[in-house]
């Protein structure tokens, strides 16, 4: 190992392209509960815990690529059972999935098909 190595100390953002930005931004607000931590007119970067996650408009006219441009993105939650979150995430329109022989670990997907996964508090133990 290189002794002169950097040290990560967290990721500071993970950015997504939208379709919508106002639509996404109602969803990782409105569902996710995360804030916004500055923004412009085709972007806007929204704090969970001490991490952001930027959603910017794509203004080419290509299409956002999910699941080309990232696997998924893992959120950790602050609270919530796994049945509660679950139904939370379907009354909202999500279709849910979890992972064989996990339960605290759901799957779905944001308006642009971004795969997304929530842990619950007994997960991250």
């Amino acid at each position: 190992m290189i002794d002169t190595a950097l040290k990560v100390t967290g990721i500071d953002h993970v950015v997504l392209w939208v379709s919508d930005l106002k639509r996404s931004k109602e969803f990782y607000i409105g569902l996710l509960g995360m804030h916004v931590a500055h923004e412009s007119d085709w972007q806007s970067f929204l704090r969970c815990g001490q991490q952001q996650v930027a959603l910017f408009q794509i203004r080419d006219g290509s299409d956002v690529a999910p699941g080309r441009e990232m696997n998924h993105m893992a959120l950790r939650l602050e609270s919530g059972e796994y049945e509660e979150v679950k139904a939370k995430l379907e009354a909202a329109g999500a279709q849910v999935s979890g992972r064989t022989g996990d339960p605290h670990c759901l799957y779905f997907s944001d308006p642009d098909g971004h795969r997304l996964q929530v842990l619950t508090p007994a997960e991250q133990g």
